[in-house]
């Protein structure tokens, strides 16, 4: 694909054993694009057999890296470490679970061959694909939060809190993130849109497939809470 030459796949991994070797085998046989693949899995403390089933897959697949923390920090700690770590000239990043499809991803890095993107957000809220019924609570949290932050950035996001974020090697460079958990993910929004000049993002439609907690769901309205407060801290305190 014109544009760039190779792309990073960064994984944050947190107790998915019974999804993480599947997750892999699909993120590597997306690699039909032509391009140069890493896949980079930061294992974030996991206490079942994560670790394991990621290193097993790494010693035979040369495309495959795993990064450990030496205990549970969150999922932006383990981001930031698998951001500053990945060698691409693109950097996507993808949920260990199965909520998240890699078939996306020739959707996702389309707009950076032909539209220049430097920012692509896969949103759930676009794709006019079936998607699985879930909790309404939850939608309704995400699309509140999605409107404040873009009261806050003057974006016109659909889907703020989406799993699937693209971006070049530069952009990420510039953005000096600090969030440990989930609030992670407001963060990266309201810091590209105080970039200048505001970098060129778009917006993709995606399949998903989301999870009951029964099934591994982790996060939570604590996280809802803490997604409020860094909306508005990263959005309009200077310097954060």
């Amino acid at each position: 694909m014109a544009g760039f030459q190779r792309l990073s796949v960064i994984v944050p991994c947190f107790n998915e054993a019974t999804t993480i070797e599947r997750l892999l085998a699909r993120v590597l046989a997306a690699d039909t694009l032509g391009l140069g693949l890493e896949v980079v899995v930061v294992d974030d403390g996991s206490s079942d057999d994560s670790a394991a089933i990621i290193d097993r897959l790494a010693h035979s697949e040369p495309r495959l890296r795993l990064l450990r923390q030496d205990r549970n920090r969150g999922k932006g700690a383990a981001l930031r470490r698998g951001l500053s770590a990945a060698e691409g000239d693109i950097l996507l990043i993808q949920d260990a679970d199965l909520e998240y499809d890699p078939c996306d991803y020739p959707r996702l890095l389309r707009p950076f061959a032909d539209q220049a993107a430097d920012v692509v957000y896969g949103s759930r809220f676009r794709s006019g694909e079936a998607a699985r019924v879930l909790y309404f609570w939850h939608s309704l949290a995400n699309s509140l939060l999605t409107l404040l932050s873009n009261m806050c950035t003057n974006l016109n996001l659909t889907d703020m809190e989406t799993g699937y974020k693209v971006f070049r090697r530069e952009i990420v460079g510039r953005l000096q993130l600090r969030e440990d958990g989930f609030g992670i993910e407001p963060e990266i929004t309201a810091k590209i849109a105080r970039l200048r000049p505001l970098p060129h993002i778009f917006e993709v439609g995606i399949s998903y497939r989301g999870r009951t907690y029964d099934e591994g769901k982790k996060i939570g309205l604590r996280d809802a809470a803490r997604a409020l407060y860094c909306i508005l801290r990263y959005s309009l305190l200077p310097g954060s």
